[in-house]
């Protein structure tokens, strides 16, 4: 099998990027119940081996959690043929002490402005603020009709107590890339 020089070329440069950042998990496609367990068996698997403290292990796991069953459930590219499951790019790394989860899916002109304003709401809100917001839309809540309550990405600032990095790429008139980075810095929430 003959492959071309720039093919290989350009695995050597995303391969040696990858590494240059710190990623250890990479995936673009479907977000189903299954992939994201076995993407969190994956990496308490990892995290396990490199012997991480327990409290991050649980903050990283959360934070995965949270951020693919947003991917699965609010994402606008829905796969209709596989039972409306979202879609998107999912990406795990470390980098000195800092784990980052990056996920990234397409999401409607017409829900970017409610994401937009949760995210700078939750940035802007100190710890007890997130913690006020937490229990009052846990006792008020409504269900969106994507079937989350909003909680997401309050429960992802508490427990990383960092501001979620964001962006939205224009992709054509009536859609954005959304680009949501989260930050577990782990010396943080080492035991004294």
């Amino acid at each position: 099998m003959n492959l071309t020089f720039n093919f290989v070329k350009s695995i050597s440069i995303i391969y040696d990027e990858m590494i240059a950042k710190g990623f250890s998990l990479v995936y673009l496609g479907e977000f189903s119940h299954e992939i994201t367990k076995m993407f969190t068996s994956m990496t308490e698997t990892d995290m396990e081996k490199n012997s991480e403290e327990r409290s991050v292990q649980r903050r990283v796991y959360h934070v995965m959690v949270e951020t693919l069953q947003n991917m699965n459930k609010h994402s606008d590219e829905l796969r209709e043929g596989e039972g409306g499951v979202g879609g998107g790019l999912f990406i795990i790394g470390k980098k000195n002490d800092t784990y980052y989860v990056i996920t990234s899916n397409k999401v409607a002109r017409e829900h970017k402005e409610n994401l937009e304003s949760a995210l700078n709401t939750v940035n802007n809100a100190s710890q007890e603020e997130l913690k006020e917001m937490y229990k009052k839309q846990i006792k008020e809540g409504k269900i969106s009709e994507k079937g989350g309550a909003g909680l997401g990405l309050i429960d992802i600032a508490r427990k990383t107590e960092e501001p979620l990095e964001y962006q939205f790429l224009q992709l054509d008139q009536d859609t954005f890339f959304f680009i949501l980075k989260v930050e577990i810095n782990a010396k943080k929430f080492y035991k004294q």
